[in-house]
């Protein structure tokens, strides 16, 4: 994956994986906080890295915004494409896909394969 700075996926691959649910999100947006408050409301305790608060938020930003194919710069201040979700280490998508998922009802399905949720 020659277009991502390595160090930077590996760093976010190895976040994504610390937790069932992962969620990397700006503090300040507000679909970030929809989707972290779909979550929890479901009785799901996700890992949370809030993008503009942590020292290499910018660079984070940028790789996810690559591995979702967004064009287009944003930094951490900038919430393009954030909320970007992991489901048991796979990247999930944004919020549109994960609502497109809670939806169609293959959410549920998702976090009990990854052991988010127990019912």
């Amino acid at each position: 994956m020659g277009v991502f700075p390595s160090e930077t996926l590996v760093k976010i691959e190895s976040m994504a994986s610390e937790n069932a649910v992962v969620i990397f999100s700006v503090s300040t947006c507000c679909m970030c906080h929809a989707v972290k408050r779909l979550f929890r409301g479901m009785g799901v305790s996700p890992a949370v890295h809030e993008l503009d608060l942590h020292p290499n938020g910018v660079e984070i930003h940028r790789t996810l915004l690559r591995l979702l194919g967004c064009s287009g710069g944003g930094g951490a201040s900038s919430p393009v494409a954030l909320p970007v979700v992991f489901i048991g280490g796979k990247m999930v998508g944004a919020m549109e896909r994960v609502m497109a998922s809670h939806i169609n009802g293959s959410l549920v399905p998702l976090l009990k394969d990854a052991g988010a949720l127990w019912l």
